[in-house]
This record gives structure tokens, sequence and C-alpha cells, in this order.
């Protein structure tokens, strides 16, 4: 079997009496998108900041690409090629769209916020920011300012910005959250080709992107990782209906 791209290794997290992650141990394979689902509480958060190095396991790692990346910091992971997009926008909304696309540029290479101004002049950067707004379609946006995107747009910029970290994986967090069903349907259609570029982790509560894009889903219920299958034999699990989908799946 092909070795994961990034992988948990029986973490666990708790919050004084709260167990949050219970021994969590899943991967994230080459070319696939893995879905994480579940119900709110379940530990889906806590799990993703332990993987992305917003917060530390109490036992248990975290690898990537073959390397033990517990004990890094969130930029440190960043650079490696973990790139992630946040359930709530992380975007400077008064910047403009080129701005940030050249800010997750320039971070990707190490840079400090205090060279942002002068990076904005460098053409390799620029490059690289208009290159990655192409590719979510936003290259026509790249002089606009952030807050005058939509909600979707603003979700597609998220994703660009983590293009131009040249991830070598994607953490996404609920990258459909507050989308109607169009922005969903054409979300989801750019995630399918995005696998191309790098796996997906995918924190999602819209189960029909879910169905329609994960090779695998796990399931947290509680802290714990009750199944992982796929789409089919997550449906047909009779404890992942009685916790989270219901006899409808």
């Amino acid at each position: 079997m092909t070795d994961p791209v990034l992988a948990t290794r029986d973490i666990t997290k708790s919050f004084g009496a709260v167990r949050a992650s219970d021994g969590i141990s899943i991967d994230l394979r080459p070319g696939e998108i893995h879905a994480v689902i579940g119900p709110n509480g379940a530990g889906k958060s806590t799990l993703i900041a332990q993987i992305c190095g917003g917060l530390r396991p109490d036992s248990g790692t975290v690898e990537f690409l073959g390397k033990d990346i517990t004990s890094l910091s969130g930029p440190a992971r960043a650079q490696r090629g973990l790139a992630r997009t946040f359930q709530i926008s992380a975007l400077a909304m008064e910047d403009t769209v080129l701005q940030n696309a050249v800010l997750g540029a320039l971070k990707s290479r190490g840079g400090r916020l205090g060279y942002f101004r002068p990076a904005l002049g460098q053409s390799n950067l620029r490059e690289a920011a208009f290159e990655a707004l192409h590719r979510v379609g936003l290259a026509d946006q790249a002089a606009v300012r952030t807050a005058e995107l939509s909600h979707g747009q603003r979700r597609q910029l998220e994703v660009a910005v983590a293009l131009t970290l040249r991830p070598r994986a994607f953490v996404m967090d609920e990258p459909m959250a507050g989308m109607g069903s169009e922005g969903s349907r054409q979300m989801t259609q750019f995630l399918d080709t995005l696998r191309q570029d790098a796996p997906i982790l995918l924190v999602e509560h819209d189960m029909d992107a879910v169905f329609a894009l994960a090779d695998r889903i796990s399931v947290l219920v509680y802290g714990q990782c009750i199944a992982t299958g796929s789409v089919a034999e997550i449906r047909a699990n009779a404890d992942v209906q009685a916790a989270y989908l219901g006899q409808d799946a």
C-alpha cells in the first residue's frame, strides 16, 4: 500500500474531563480526498488544530511526508507544504485579492510580514500569486478589495492562498460553509480537480459534497473515530447511521 502523505497516530487531547480526541488514527493517501464528518462537538476542529499545529496532542503523533511533525509550529508545517483553509475566513479584508495571494507566496518562501510591501514588487511572488488566482477563477478580480468579494469568492481566494504555499497536502475546514446550492456545486467541481495538485483532508457538513468527492470517509463521534471506509461502506454502517447520518443515508 502507498505510504500516506499525512497521518495521525493515536492522537489524544483532553480539556479537563473532556477527551476531545480519543486515540484517533487516520491517514491521507496520495491523490485522494479523505472526508472527516461527525456531529457538532465530535472533535473535528480539535483534530484539525492538532494536524495543522494549533494544538499539541497530549499523546500520539502527527506525521507528514514520512516525518514526525508533532513538535513543529503551524508556520513550520505550512512551509513544508501542509496548506490549510479555515472555516472562518482568515483573509485580510482590506487588502486586495492579489495582496492576499502574494502574502501566501511570501509565507511559502519563509518571508516575514515586515517585508510584505516590498514583496509586492517581486515578480516571482506576483507570478505565483497570479497563477493561483487563475486556477481558482479570480485573476480578473486581482485588484479588487477582498471585502468586496462574495462569500463564495472569498472561499476561492482562501484556496488560492493555499495554492501559493506549493502544498503537498490540503486540510480544508468546511469550504462549503455559508454557500448556497450553486456555490457548493461549483466548489465541489473545483475540489475534484484540485486533488490532482495534492490530496485533501476535508472536514465538511455538506453531505452531498462529501458523498460526491470522498474516496474515504472517517466519522468522529465524541472524540472517537467510529468508522473509516468508502462512501458505500459509511452509508451502510449501522453505527454511523445511528450516530450521525440517520436512516436516510
